[in-house]
């Protein structure tokens, strides 16, 4: 993880006079989604669409965001655990942009019916995210490709950790807590979860605030809540899920972002991924210029990460794109950008099986993420 975010006393004069303006943020999102592509220009031939439409979305991708990682030859030797992909010729290196975002998935699960066994699956899932043959195929097979951490309910946390120390590895495990997903639960309540999680084991702890503070405008309320979350988690890195789609506004969105990174957030998370909205690129927007002005405002880095409904390596590429353009690459790294997903992973592994062998992957070639 990143270097700590101390936090700072509280400062309203931050957020009094907060205007956020929708449409023009909601314009900046369908933009970089128009960004995005993950198919290389033997894919998109075979669909009957030019070779020049991939050019110039390549030269556009370059110009407007800075990303040079698009053909192996120019990708920079720090994008994946500082190796370069061993393929040829002027493929888009969509396997690059795939193996990045592997590398930040908080892989996850928060199912009623959890058991020890299927979090076990999930630990080993973690340490081998991607088929051995698949990696060797683009010598990556001995760069230590494995997730950001394992995210599970307080009970399981001892599973996951005994799983991923017999496994050899040190992945860390993330525990949700603080009456995670409702947040209605008293703050005594929530303060003895997240020692529970951290005494179990977990190195990282996912908090979700109360949404009525932030709907009633108690601000201090909101911040000793989140202070006293920091200060029961010690040593712990603590992610403050602000579940945006419950939040009323983009407005709140921004101060409940300000006010979280002052009290100390390490991380500041989209949603719960229980919410009927959840991670959306308009919020996604206005976090991480949030992000963006605590850093400026106290030289401290914040993470930011999304979650909830992100399914599809195409979103996932859409996500490091937005990252990219407003925060820079200095948060294209899990120490400061994670995905909190449960299914994405099985997919951005069909998009590299198929970027390996030109093919698609049948049900029984990949194992279920």
């Amino acid at each position: 993880m990143a270097a700590r975010n101390a936090g700072t006393e509280l400062e309203l004069g931050w957020i009094s006079k907060v205007y956020v303006n929708p449409p023009a943020v909601v314009r900046h999102a369908e933009q970089i989604q128009k960004w995005r592509t993950v198919k290389g220009n033997w894919q998109m031939a075979a669909e009957g669409q030019s070779d020049r439409m991939a050019s110039d979305m390549e030269v556009h991708l370059k110009q407007r965001c800075g990303i040079e990682c698009l053909h192996v030859e120019k990708m920079a030797p720090t994008d994946i655990h500082g190796y370069m992909l061993n393929v040829s010729g002027d493929q888009t290196v969509n396997a690059a942009w795939l193996l990045k975002a592997v590398t930040c998935i908080d892989l996850t699960t928060l199912s009623g019916d959890d058991t020890p066994s299927n979090v076990h699956r999930l630990c080993f899932k973690a340490k081998h995210p991607i088929r051995e043959d698949l990696l060797k195929a683009m010598d990556m097979h001995d760069k230590g490709i494995t997730v950001a951490a394992v995210c599970v309910y307080p009970a399981r946390v001892t599973d996951a950790v005994n799983a991923l120390k017999a496994a050899g590895c040190d992945i860390p495990v993330a525990s949700v807590a603080a009456g995670f997903p409702s947040g209605q639960t008293p703050l005594e309540t929530k303060l003895a979860e997240i020692k529970l999680a951290v005494q179990y084991g977990a190195r990282e702890i996912d908090i979700v605030i109360s949404r009525s503070l932030v709907l009633s405008g108690q601000w201090e309320g909101l911040y000793e809540e989140i202070r006293q979350c920091r200060e029961a988690c010690g040593e712990a890195h603590m992610k403050t899920i602000l579940a945006t789609g419950e939040l009323g506004s983009l407005a709140n969105v921004y101060k409940a972002s300000m006010i979280a990174m002052m009290a100390g957030s390490d991380f500041i998370k989209t949603s719960t991924g229980k919410e009927v909205e959840n991670a959306t690129l308009p919020v996604g927007v206005v976090m991480m210029r949030a992000i963006k002005e605590f850093y400026w405002q106290t030289g401290f880095k914040v993470g930011f990460k999304p979650a909830g409904g992100i399914r599809t390596a195409k979103e996932a590429i859409t996500w490091l794109m937005l990252v990219k353009e407003e925060l820079g690459v200095e948060w294209l790294k899990p120490e400061l950008f994670r995905l909190g997903a449960s299914s994405l992973l099985e997919d951005i592994e069909k998009q590299i099986f198929h970027h390996v062998t030109g093919s698609y992957a049948l049900p029984h070639d990949l194992a279920m993420a």
